[in-house]
């Protein structure tokens, strides 16, 4: 009988190829993030007006706009690789969301300014339409690029995953449209980026099963 189950031990264990471990959350957070850095440096670079940028940071409201808007693209990607393990906390979900709320109030306070000194502008689109454009259009590709790193993991969340990975993707995207983005936003202007940024987070949740290929809800 031992005999037997030696034999079949052996017969099931025969071709299996060893496990390859995963990186820790963070280290692999950071070499997805090292490389949108890159691409987001060369095309800013290539692409966009220093001089306008540096105009509008003079501005110390824009300041807390730039950095909130990049923690929370940053802190979403982060977020998003913890929540793919199985043993980590659910409520990993929760850390992009103060720089989000701090992001959403400043650029609020910045509408407010333009709708108390304008006069027929405060209801103008201005750039809206182009911004979302701009949003939607950088942020499928590094969706495609962090769920495909994401998948690795087989999270037994995926919808949780993909939607706070998307919202990181969408935090990142208008973090880089600044550098684009040489106007003060009107009210439109601010609405058509948070429907921008919940597009991409609401078909990142929706195309989460099959992107990041794992079980659960």
């Amino acid at each position: 009988m031992a005999k037997s189950t030696e034999q079949l031990i052996a017969q099931l264990s025969e071709g299996l190829q060893p496990v390859k471990t995963l990186r820790p959350p963070l280290q692999r957070a950071l070499v997805w993030l090292a490389v949108i850095v890159a691409l987001g440096m060369a095309a800013v670079l290539t692409f966009s007006s220093p001089t306008v940028f540096a105009r509008r940071t003079l501005d110390e409201r824009e300041w807390v706009e730039l950095v909130s808007t990049l923690l929370t693209g940053v802190l979403g990607v982060v977020a998003a690789f913890y929540l793919s393990l199985p043993d980590r906390s659910a409520r990993w979900a929760w850390l992009p969301w103060p720089s989000f709320g701090l992001w959403l109030t400043t650029s609020g306070y910045g509408c407010y300014q333009l709708w108390s000194t304008a006069d027929g502008s405060r209801w103008e689109v201005g750039e809206g339409f182009r911004c979302l454009s701009f949003i939607l259009g950088v942020s499928l590709p590094l969706a495609i690029f962090l769920y495909g790193m994401l998948r690795r993991a087989r999270p037994l969340t995926p919808v949780r995953v993909a939607f706070t990975g998307g919202l990181g993707v969408a935090g990142l995207s208008a973090f880089l449209l600044q550098f684009f983005h040489p106007f003060d936003v009107t009210v439109l202007d601010l609405s058509l980026h948070l429907a921008a940024v919940m597009l991409v987070v609401a078909g990142g949740s929706l195309f989460a099963k099959p992107a990041l290929a794992g079980g659960g809800k």
